[in-house]
Parts: structure tokens; C-alpha cells; sequence
């Protein structure tokens, strides 16, 4: 299979229909690497003859829109041979398991730290936040604490062990290797975020949560409304993220699902983003939203509004 000057609408359908009865499938195409500073869909010559240019970047979209990961590329001359691969079914998302985020569960297999697209944002949240002087920290589903790990790498191990670093999650083995994990570095509870006012926590100077206050266990809207109340001082910081992906085959794969689509639909992503973003500004936080895969709401106070 070789694709010279077909439109992105003729690939799609090829390869589409070669991957219905296929595991994987092959094409050529030119190589990249022989240009420099060129747009997708420019027009190149070589050899006499015209092709439409494509960087890798649009080969591995095209490969997580079909399913698929991309394998090394194969150089031939002037030409690649590109081999895309079905993603394996596994996922978490999919799992009846009672400790669906246990530590020995599909979950346990992802580490999103190294995931440039979603600890770059993270980190970058986390400064915004000024994570360096918050002298208290609320997370809300740290399960084995990898959030805390990172905030240790940043600010120091010394300087975190000086602040009040609280984690809850309902997974039992999780909780139980952060414990492990952090020593007396910080304090973790197996608890339901529903019930969280049994634990008497108290009250923090941030508040982070990754994709976990959006669980069809816990009513979204009010639970925001209740913690940023009730569990944030006056001068505080909030780092939430939600989901813009699926985590499937080994591979993060972008757009958000919701039942009944049988395709990305990020309907309820947005609405939730955008009802945090707009309870906050009344609450007089200056509310930021970056991200990719992950869609980051950082929050930080005022000064004004503290005066």
C-alpha cells in the first residue's frame, strides 16, 4: 500500500477498511525527515514526483483516531513504511472488579507522570498554584499518591515533609502503598469522599483532585460547592483535572467517553469545566484552564478580594 497524493478522507477509508479484517496494516508514504518546516498537506517533490507531505505527528493521530498504535516507522530510501497496530482491548474503564483502582488492577499498570501531555500540565498547574508556600494539602483520590510524589520531586523532600500532606481514597491496597510509600512524610485515610466529614480533617490551603470528583458516585456540583466552603482556607489554591481521554491498550487516548456514544463526546467535560470555572470567579479565585489530555481548572485567590 503506498499513498503518494490521496486526500486524508482516502487514507482514513483505506485504512479503516483494511483494519476490519486486519490486525494491522502497512503503507508507505513519504518520509518526512528528508523536509524541514513543512505544513501537512504542502505539495513536495521528489524524484520528479509530487507528493502531499505529512510529519509523523499526523501519523500517530491518524493512529489513535483508528485505534491504533504506530509502530517504528521503516525507512526506505525516501519513503517510510509505516505499520499501524490495533490497541488491545484492556482497560480499566471496563473492569467489575470490587478494587477496580487497587494495586493490582489495570490501573495500577498507568503511570500518567510519564505522560509529557499530562505531567507538563500538571507541574505547570501546581506552580501556578504556588504549590511551593501552600503549608497544607487536600488530595482527593490520591490512590498510591503518585500526585504527592511529584509535589515531593518539586518542591524538595525536606520542604515536604515540613507541610501537611492529607490523601483519601476508597481503594484500601492503594491507600496502603502510599503509606508505605510516604512513611510519616504525610497522612493518607481509606475513606468515601462522601463521608469525608467523618474524618475531621480540617481545613487546607489546596485543594487537588485528578479526574475524581466527576464519579458517578458523588454529586459533582455540590460536592465543589460544599469543599471549597468547608475544607479551603481563605487563601487557598485548587488544582482540579478532568478527562479528556481513555486509557486503553497500553496507550492514553484522547477524547472523553460517556455511555450511549459509541464515539468521543465531551458534552459533560465542557459543562463541568466550565460550572467550576464560573463558582469559583464568584468566589473571587482567578480560575486558569490548560491541558490536553487532562483538562486542568487552577484556582488561586484574589489578593483584592482578601483585603
Amino acid at each position: 500500500m503506498f499513498f503518494k497524493d490521496e486526500s486524508f478522507n482516502e487514507i482514513y477509508n483505506t485504512l479503516h477498511k483494511s483494519l476490519q479484517n486486519n490486525l494491522s496494516v502497512s503503507f508507505k508514504v513519504i518520509n518526512p525527515d528528508i523536509f524541514s518546516s513543512k505544513y501537512a498537506g504542502e505539495v513536495v517533490v521528489v524524484d520528479s514526483n509530487k507528493f502531499i507531505y505529512r510529519g509523523y505527528k499526523s501519523w500517530v493521530s491518524l493512529a489513535e483516531i483508528l485505534g491504533c498504535k504506530i509502530l517504528t516507522p521503516k525507512s526506505i530510501g525516501n519513503f517510510v513504511e509505516i505499520t499501524l497496530k490495533k490497541l488491545e482491548s484492556n482497560s480499566f474503564h471496563s473492569s467489575s472488579d470490587n478494587d477496580k483502582y487497587g494495586v493490582d488492577s489495570e490501573f495500577a499498570k498507568i503511570d500518567k507522570m510519564q505522560e509529557p501531555s499530562f505531567a507538563y500540565y500538571y507541574i505547570d498547574a501546581l506552580k501556578r498554584a504556588n504549590i511551593y508556600n501552600r503549608e497544607s494539602i487536600l488530595n482527593l483520590g490520591i490512590n498510591r499518591g503518585d500526585e504527592f510524589r511529584v509535589i515531593d520531586e518539586l518542591i524538595g523532600s525536606s520542604e515536604f515533609k515540613s507541610k501537611r500532606c492529607v490523601g483519601v481514597d476508597y481503594s484500601k491496597s492503594a491507600i496502603d502503598m502510599a503509606k508505605d510509600t510516604f512513611k510519616d512524610s504525610a497522612e493518607f485515610y481509606c475513606a468515601d469522599i462522601n463521608e469525608l466529614d467523618s474524618l475531621n480533617l480540617g481545613k487546607f490551603d489546596c485543594l487537588i483532585s485528578i479526574g475524581t470528583l466527576q464519579s458517578s458516585s458523588l454529586n459533582y456540583k455540590s460536592l465543589l460547592m460544599e469543599l471549597v466552603q468547608n475544607y479551603l482556607n481563605r487563601d487557598s489554591a485548587i488544582v482540579l483535572a478532568f478527562p479528556n481521554c481513555r486509557w486503553i491498550g497500553g496507550e492514553m487516548v484522547y477524547g472523553a467517553r460517556v455511555p450511549n456514544y459509541n464515539f468521543s463526546e465531551m458534552g459533560i467535560l465542557y459543562s463541568d469545566v466550565i460550572f467550576a470555572k464560573k463558582y469559583l470567579q464568584q468566589k473571587k479565585y482567578r480560575v486558569t484552564v490548560t491541558g490536553k489530555e487532562y483538562i486542568f481548572l487552577t484556582a488561586t485567590r484574589i489578593r483584592s478580594a482578601l483585603k
